[in-house]
C-alpha cells in the first residue's frame, strides 16, 4: 500500500485503467493498450518540453505495451504479420529513445499510434 501513498495520481490512473480493462471486450483491449502507450509517450514528451530528461518509466511502459501487442496478435488474424511488424517496430523505436530521447521521434511514434486508432474507428 505504500506505493499508492507515494504517488496518488499514478494510483488513481492504475485503478481507472484496471476498471476499463475489466469492463472491456477483446477489441477494446487493443484500443486501451494503444491509448495507454500514447499517453505514456505524451508524459515523456512533456518532460522533454519542460527541459527535463525524458523519464524512463513512461517510455518503458509504452515499449512494454507495444511488445505485448506484437506478441498477442492472433495467429489467424489476416493482418497478423503486418501488425506484429508494426507494433514491434514501434517498440524498437521507443527502445532507441530510452537512453537518449528525441521529442520529434516520440511525436512520430505518437502519430503512428494515433493513425492506427483512427483507422480502427
Amino acid at each position: 500500500m505504500q506505493m499508492f501513498s507515494q504517488n496518488p495520481a499514478a494510483a488513481y490512473r492504475r485503478v481507472a485503467l484496471e476498471a476499463r480493462i475489466e469492463a472491456s471486450g477483446r477489441a477494446d483491449l487493443t484500443r486501451i493498450c494503444l491509448e495507454e502507450a500514447q499517453a505514456a509517450l505524451g508524459q515523456a514528451r512533456h518532460a522533454l518540453d519542460r527541459g527535463l530528461a525524458a523519464p524512463r518509466e513512461p517510455l518503458t511502459r509504452a515499449q512494454t505495451i507495444l511488445l505485448w501487442l506484437a506478441q498477442s496478435v492472433a495467429p489467424d488474424h489476416p493482418l497478423g504479420a503486418s501488425l506484429k511488424a508494426f507494433y514491434g517496430g514501434l517498440a524498437g523505436q521507443i527502445a532507441g529513445n530510452i537512453q537518449q530521447a528525441d521529442a520529434a521521434r516520440l511525436a512520430g511514434i505518437q502519430n503512428d499510434i494515433k493513425d492506427i486508432l483512427a483507422a480502427a474507428g
